[in-house]
C-alpha cells in the first residue's frame, strides 16, 4: 500500500451540488472522530511510511484545529502531505500550524471568483479569501499550491469562464484542478437547476478547450485530463490513483483499493465512530483492473504502457481511432493524440474492449 486517503467529513454546510459524505453541525464530534480514524489507522497499517497522503471531505480545515493537528502528527512519514481546504477556513494560525505539522501541499476550493456565481454554488468563501487565504499560505511558507476551478456553472459565461482563468494564473499556484461541474441526480442543485444545466450542456467542450487553451498557454502542463502543472508539481497523490497503485482509504464512507479487493466503509458517521466499518466489498477481477488501468492511464499525457493490459482493448476500435488521428499505437505504448483528449472518455470507450 502506497498512497493514504484521509476523510474528514466535516463542514460548515452542505453545497447543494455535493454528494460527498459530509457532516454539518457535528462539531463536538470532531475530537471523537479523530479518536476512531487513528484506530482505524492503527488496525490498518500503523505507522509505516506511505508515498503520499492526502486528506480530504468535507472541508478538512473545517476539523477543530487542536484535533487536525492530533491527527497530522499521529500520521506515517510521507514525501507528499496534502490537505484540502476551503479559503474562508484559512487563518494566519491555521497557515503556520499546517506547515509545523508538516504539510507540503494545499489544495484550496476557489471554484470560481465570481460573486454571483459562487452563490449559485452556494459557497461562502469570497474572491477576496481565496485572494487572502493564498498569500496567507505563501507567507507561511507553502511553495505547493493547488487551486480548484469549476467550469459549466448554471449560468456562466465564456467570458466569467475567462476571467476565472485569469484570475487563477494571476494567483501563481503551481497546480491548477478545471473540473466540469457534475451535478448528480437527485441532488437539489439539479433539482434547481436542472434546465440550465442540459441547456448548458452543448457548450461543455468549448469550455473545456478554454481552459486547456489558457492554462498550457500560461506555461502550465496539461498532464491529465482535468489537471495543470508548473515547475513538474503534479498531484502525486492523485497520480497514484490514475497509474493503478493501491491505497487505503480511512474514514467515514472511504473507499479503498487493495489488491484485487475494493471496499467502501459505512457512510453513516454514528456507525464509524463506534468501529463498525460496514464495509461493502467489491471483487475486482483481471479484467476489471485492465478496463480500469486503460480508463485511468489514457487520461494522463504519458503513453500507457499497453502489454499486459492489451487483451483489454478492442483491436477494431482501437484501429478506428488510429485511422481517425486520435490515438497512437506503437505496439508498447497506447496514447491519445491532442485531438483525441480534448474527446476523452468517448475516444477510450471506442478502444476498449
Amino acid at each position: 500500500m502506497r498512497h493514504l486517503y484521509v476523510h474528514l467529513p466535516f463542514c460548515a454546510h452542505r453545497c447543494g451540488y455535493c454528494d460527498f459524505v459530509t457532516a454539518t453541525e457535528r462539531d463536538h464530534l470532531h475530537g471523537p472522530y479523530v479518536d476512531a480514524l487513528l484506530r482505524e489507522l492503527q488496525e490498518e497499517h500503523g505507522r509505516k511510511a506511505v508515498e503520499t497522503i492526502f486528506l480530504g471531505g468535507g472541508t478538512p480545515t473545517y476539523t477543530a484545529l487542536p484535533e487536525l493537528l492530533r491527527l497530522l502528527h499521529a500520521l506515517p512519514p510521507t514525501r507528499e502531505l496534502t490537505v484540502e481546504a476551503n479559503p474562508e477556513t484559512v487563518t494566519p494560525e491555521l497557515a503556520c500550524e499546517l506547515h509545523g505539522a508538516g504539510v507540503n501541499r494545499v489544495s484550496l476550493g476557489a471554484q470560481t471568483f465570481d460573486p454571483h456565481l459562487l452563490g449559485i454554488l452556494e459557497r461562502r468563501a469570497t474572491p477576496a479569501d481565496v485572494e487572502h487565504a493564498f498569500g496567507r499560505l505563501r507567507e507561511a511558507g507553502f511553495d505547493n499550491l493547488s487551486l480548484d476551478l469549476i467550469y459549466g456553472i448554471p449560468g456562466q459565461t465564456p467570458a466569467q469562464l475567462a476571467a476565472d482563468l485569469e484570475h487563477a494564473i494571476a494567483l501563481g499556484p503551481e497546480h491548477v484542478s478545471a473540473y466540469e461541474l457534475e451535478a448528480k441526480p437527485g441532488t437539489r442543485f439539479t433539482v434547481a437547476h436542472g434546465a440550465e444545466l442540459e441547456r448548458q450542456a452543448e457548450q461543455m467542450e468549448g469550455y473545456f478547450e478554454g481552459v486547456v487553451e489558457a492554462l498550457t498557454g500560461a506555461g502550465y502542463r496539461w498532464y491529465e485530463t482535468a489537471n495543470f502543472c508548473r515547475d513538474g508539481k503534479r498531484a502525486e497523490h492523485n497520480l497514484g490513483y490514475w497509474l493503478g497503485h493501491d491505497y487505503l482509504g480511512i474514514g467515514v464512507g472511504a473507499v479503498s483499493t487493495l489488491g484485487d479487493v475494493r471496499r467502501r466503509n459505512t457512510p453513516k458517521l454514528g456507525r464509524y465512530l463506534q468501529g463498525h466499518y460496514d464495509r461493502e466489498i467489491e471483487l475486482l477481477d483481471d479484467e476489471t483492473r485492465a478496463r480500469e488501468r486503460v480508463i485511468l492511464g489514457l487520461r494522463l499525457d504519458e503513453p500507457l504502457p499497453i502489454g499486459r493490459l492489451r487483451f483489454a482493448v478492442d483491436a477494431e476500435g482501437l484501429a478506428r481511432a488510429e485511422r481517425l488521428g486520435l490515438a497512437v499505437d506503437d505496439g508498447d505504448t497506447l496514447a491519445l493524440t491532442g485531438r483525441g483528449r480534448f474527446l476523452g472518455g468517448a475516444v477510450t470507450a471506442e478502444i476498449l474492449a
